[in-house]
């Protein structure tokens, strides 16, 4: 019997049924392995997704310092629950089919939403087209911490000219979930659209990526 009396172990379930039959709570207690004096692993798990409402992409973007706040989880079992969901996530990545053209914002969106949604800082990337719009490459501009990172228009392009690319598409995520761009956000934008027309390397759009949607400069008549 599970402390409390619950029935049925987490583990002793998986191997009977497979992990598609376990709750959500029942997969997080399976990778706590054990309770604490006074909390017991059950009680661990519910409160941690209780934290985030369920959410397990909000989970995911938790730090494992900030797990350790729910009682009953130390630093090792927070270690180990984060080492798992960014395990989840890299297989959604790599799983993820992608097509070689950019064709609207959706497919630049589709590409980015799994690798940025979840962090807790800011990333800028930038996405180099041949003149058919086919991808030549995904590179990081930069990366920085949770309201900005620093994206030079200079390296920016200094990479783009060096491959040869005939356009480029910037993006970078929000991780407070707001993907209406700031001010600077603005500003960059336009200084990456007269650059860019000055090296005849255009930037076709620049999408501010969140959880579930996006902003991007080209949809919204800003390019």
């Amino acid at each position: 019997m599970e402390e409390g009396g619950r029935g049925q172990q987490p583990r002793e379930k998986m191997l009977l049924t497979g992990p598609q039959e376990l709750s959500a709570v029942e997969l997080i207690a399976v990778l706590l392995g054990s309770g604490v004096q006074g909390h017991s692993v059950h009680e661990a798990a519910q409160a941690l997704l209780e934290l985030v409402q369920g959410d397990l992409s909000v989970l995911s973007s938790i730090p494992p310092l900030g797990m350790t706040e729910v009682p009953g989880i130390g630093r090792a079992k927070a270690l180990q629950l984060s080492a798992a969901l960014e395990l989840g996530r890299r297989r959604q990545m790599t799983a993820q089919p992608y097509d070689t053209f950019i064709r609207s914002s959706a497919d630049v969106f589709n590409r980015f939403a799994i690798r940025l949604s979840d962090l807790g800082h800011e990333e800028f990337w930038m996405v180099l087209l041949r003149r058919s719009n086919a991808v030549m490459a995904e590179v990081m501009v930069s990366k920085g911490g949770l309201t900005g990172t620093v994206a030079d228009p200079k390296l920016i392009f200094s990479k783009a000219l060096a491959m040869r690319a005939a356009g480029i598409i910037a993006v970078h995520n929000h991780p407070s979930g707001n993907v209406r761009p700031s001010r600077s956000d603005r500003e960059l934008t336009k200084n990456l659209q007269w650059a860019g027309k000055m090296l005849d390397c255009p930037l076709l759009d620049h999408l501010i990526v969140s959880r579930n949607r996006y902003f991007s400069f080209a949809d919204e008549g800003e390019l």
